[in-house]
């Protein structure tokens, strides 16, 4: 797998979510060349700007719904988010809470794995990218802060629904 797709309600942030665990990943990954994106059905208003400052520091793009002009589940969100990584849909991961969002992103190619709170979605993410999550950091890549230390990041602006 050549790309990891996540949702942020339910994922990075919220109930059931593990940050600091997903956030070392994340750059983990990056940081081996795997591409990252996160796409979310946010309207993408001024409240979603926490969001977009996450690309770059965190992952490579940031795709909201509100400004793709495309919601999940539809094919051509995930379509869209694979193009942007220069990626087919098949060489994704997409990682979602909601079922319906999972199967959405199976039906369009990508590799769905459902995030029900519990770590077995991060274990399942572990053998789609070959890593030992032991041997994973505490998510600062050089000299950047972890994901969510990152400026404006949820504890500032609030949750927003996805």
């Amino acid at each position: 797998m050549r790309g990891l797709v996540l949702d942020v309600g339910g994922v990075l942030v919220g109930p059931g979510s593990d940050p600091e665990t997903l956030g070392s990943l994340v750059c983990h990954l990056r940081a081996r060349g795997v591409r990252t994106a996160l796409l979310s059905n946010d309207p993408g208003r001024p409240s979603a700007r926490w969001l977009h400052d996450l690309e770059g520091p965190f992952v490579d793009r940031v795709v909201l719904s509100g400004e793709a002009g495309v919601a999940k589940p539809h094919p051509e969100s995930y379509a869209f988010v694979a193009r942007l990584l220069e990626l087919e849909p098949g060489e994704c991961v997409f990682v979602d809470d909601l079922l319906v969002n999972v199967r959405g992103a199976a039906a369009a190619g990508m590799v769905g794995v459902h995030h029900d709170g519990s770590h077995e979605a991060l274990a399942e993410l572990a053998v789609l990218f070959g890593v030992d999550l032991e041997q994973v950091d505490d998510g600062a890549v050089g000299d950047a802060e972890p994901w969510w230390r990152c400026r404006g990041g949820p504890e500032l602006e609030g949750e927003t629904e996805h």
